[in-house]
């Protein structure tokens, strides 16, 4: 393994279209906050960068709909994803935006380096173009039905029912999210990236060399690659965006998903004016993208591709991304209200900001999708922080201002159980730091959970309180012991719940060593540039140890002895608080009131669907629908929507792919007799070719059910 200088940290730029909800969270910025506290508490060299993603589609949508200017609607959720984040502990070196002017300067520039070089391709297409509205239509200006799975309201580049990722040819009666009329086909030229041209450096870069990747990174590349890549647009017809800085452009814009990823390179640029570049062109920088599984294939194979093209970057050495955060049950969705947004968590929850953090840590989503409910959150605050690490430390703590006056006593008699249970911290230790460097974080939070069970189960066994009436020299080495693993916690979840460890590292009147952060006056930064919380608070990070006897570092983690004897305590406090019944009811209430408006919605549309253009008789003729079996049914590998059915038409055995995982198991499938339309082209679908549509019927509540025959009919039947 390679040993860096430097680590390079950069986070999914959030959209500014709307507040970060925890699905955004526990997918991208909480791991990458344990990560960079991790590697600053061990002193490495780190800049933390993100920003918000203020180009596209949708927040031009957002303006229209509000009646104001897109910069006024990326400057309403700038200011309010920035401060959700610090409220959260999460602050970054710099966390910027794409309509800045460094960025405007510096993305065009490297469209321009790229363009110069010969390294597009120019082409003339037909795109959807709204004539009532007199503008090119970008895919999200375009809805229909979704192909897939039948619901309405689908975008031209993705259905958000089905998760499926789509094109605007494809809609079925694709209509003008502007003025509601059907689009035309009309000529406009664009310019595009060849990742075709890339697709033999990906395969031996990625396939051949990036083989420690997730399984779901490595996957999804594979997937795509396999696939085989073709030219990416990176010009949009557009007014809101970095305009294409060449001549006969206007009109153009840089596409959203080109403009910006270069964003993590103009906000360094805008940090570190002077020394930005050994950031991002020197070897001995070890570059790692946080972003959720939507966001992989820009990630590993667009944008590594840029930066190749572009001749002298590096490319990230790691892309850890998570899965998906569902919410009791239920997908999150933006656009219905189903979230749980950090800003009103942060006021609903004042001073437990760590128990989220907890909780989207313990449940996070690393290998597959997870769900979030407020029942969990609640039992592990309560039977966890409660219960065991805030228990075990006011427990040490409390006994030792009791027995000795506030101070760390001498370890007078120790027994052979005081050597073993400390003994048991630095395998915690090593593993912890295994699981951090592996971007396995839920695994390294199980293990410094583990150090509070230690001490629980350490109390329990030699139960001071009783040996105090009877040997105070034994009293006072429990209580070391006890101490020094305080200590311990303080600095194993420094990483993990800052808030807490500071209230802890309060209790045991210690510091800690946080490692450097790119503050105004230091390297260069200019104090405009700085990252700041709200009205202008200090880095949370920038801890000051000042006053303070004895500073703990990561090395420490596992010493026999932290705390030295006299080393005095302040007054004990509880790290954390029960959260009772009530406080969660009214969270499950509003959830509650949320999907009855979802439902009511969704009732409304399905009732007040406008009927479909009319078709001739001769139209009809021409589908062959007819009853047909299931004979075998599986998930296809990597999906969550997808199943693969084998079935008997009477005519063939053939191969369905359709889109009723959420729905139906394969187990329900077995044997049902179902309709499909026979004769629909065949189509590849994640490398399996489909053959046919099964019908379906999409109830009031959204669910979608099968057409099938009131009574069982020979394979084959044609209905019509």
């Amino acid at each position: 393994m390679k040993n860096f200088e430097r680590t390079l940290v950069t986070c999914a730029l959030p959209y500014a279209n709307g507040p970060v909800h925890i699905g955004h969270l526990a997918g991208v910025y909480v791991p990458a906050d344990i990560y960079v506290r991790y590697l600053r508490m061990r002193g490495k060299d780190v800049l933390y960068v993100c920003g918000s993603d203020e180009h596209g589609v949708p927040i031009t949508i957002k303006a229209k709909k509000e009646g104001c200017t897109p910069q006024d609607i990326v400057d309403r959720y700038h200011k309010i994803i920035k401060d959700s984040f610090s409220g959260l502990g999460i602050n970054f070196d710099i966390y910027s935006r794409t309509s800045s002017d460094t960025h405007a300067k510096n993305a065009s520039e490297f469209f321009r380096k790229l363009y110069d070089e010969g390294k597009f391709v120019e082409k003339e297409s037909e795109q959807y173009f709204d004539v009532e509205a007199n503008t090119f239509l970008a895919d999200r200006y375009i809805v229909g039905t979704c192909p897939k799975c039948g619901a309405q309201g689908a975008y031209g580049d993705q259905c958000e029912k089905c998760g499926s990722t789509l094109s605007p040819d494809e809609l079925i009666d694709p209509k003008s999210a502007l003025s509601g009329s059907k689009p035309v086909k009309k000529k406009t030229k664009h310019w595009y990236l060849p990742l075709d041209k890339y697709e033999p450096w990906l395969k031996e870069w990625i396939l051949d060399g990036h083989k420690e990747w997730r399984t779901n990174v490595y996957g999804q590349c594979k997937s795509w690659l396999d696939g085989g890549l073709q030219p990416r647009a990176v010009s949009r017809d557009l007014e809101w965006g970095v305009p294409v800085p060449v001549e006969g452009a206007e009109g153009k814009v840089l596409y959203v998903w080109f403009d910006a990823p270069i964003g993590y390179i103009s906000n360094t640029m805008e940090l570190l004016p002077d020394s930005w570049e050994k950031w991002w062109k020197s070897d001995d920088t070890k570059l790692v993208h946080f972003i959720g599984k939507d966001n992989i294939v820009f990630h590993c194979i667009v944008f590594p591709s840029m930066l190749k093209a572009y001749g002298d970057y590096i490319l990230p050495d790691n892309v850890p991304a998570n899965e998906f955060l569902n919410l009791e049950g239920d997908k999150i969705s933006t656009s219905r209200g189903w979230a749980v947004w950090l800003q009103d968590y942060l006021k609903d929850f004042p001073g437990q900001e760590d128990v989220l953090r907890y909780v989207l840590c313990a449940n996070a989503p690393e290998t597959k999708d997870n769900d979030f409910s407020w029942k969990d959150f609640q039992a592990r605050n309560n039977s966890e922080l409660v219960a065991i690490f805030g228990n075990f430390v006011n427990r040490a703590a409390v006994l030792t201002h009791k027995y000795f006056d506030g101070k760390v006593p001498a370890d007078a008699r120790p027994e052979r159980i005081d050597e073993e249970t400390l003994a048991q911290i630095l395998p915690i230790k090593a593993s912890m730091e295994h699981f951090l460097e592996n971007y396995k974080f839920r695994e390294a939070l199980k293990e410094a959970m583990n150090i509070a069970r230690i001490g629980n189960k350490y109390l329990t066994d030699t139960e001071p309180w009783k040996v105090a009436k009877t040997d105070m020299e034994r009293t006072a080495s429990i209580l070391n012991v006890s101490l020094q693993i305080c200590a311990d916690l303080a600095i194993a979840f420094e990483p993990f719940l800052p808030f807490s460890a500071e209230k802890l590292r309060k209790i045991l009147n210690v510091g800690i060593c946080a490692g450097k952060d790119y503050r105004a006056g230091e390297n260069g930064v200019s104090s405009d540039n700085l990252y700041k919380a709200g009205d202008g608070a200090a880095l949370h990070t920038c801890i000051s140890n000042e006053g303070y006897e004895t500073v703990l570092s990561w090395e420490d983690l596992g010493k026999k002895s932290i705390l030295p004897e006299g080393h005095r305590l302040s007054a004990a406090e509880l790290l954390f608080s029960k959260i009772e019944d009530d406080v969660i009811d009214a969270q499950i209430s509003r959830l509650e009131e949320i999907r009855r408006k979802m439902e009511a919605s969704a009732a409304s549309v399905a009732a007040a669907a406008p009927q479909k253009a009319e078709c001739s008789f001769e139209d009809f003729e021409k589908m062959d629908i007819r009853t047909a079996t299931v004979k075998e049914a599986e998930r296809v590998p990597k999906t969550d929507k997808l199943l693969k059915l084998t079935i008997d038409t009477g005519l063939d055995i053939r191969t369905i792919v359709s889109g009723i995982a959420e729905y139906y198991s394969p187990e329900d499938m077995l044997g049902k007799q179902i309709c499909i339309l026979a004769n629909l082209a065949p189509r590849k679908i994640r490398g399996i070719e489909s053959k046919g549509m099964i019908l379906m019927a999409r109830q009031q509540d959204g669910k979608m059910r099968f057409i099938t025959p009131q009574e069982v009919l020979s394979n084959g039947s044609e209905i019509g």
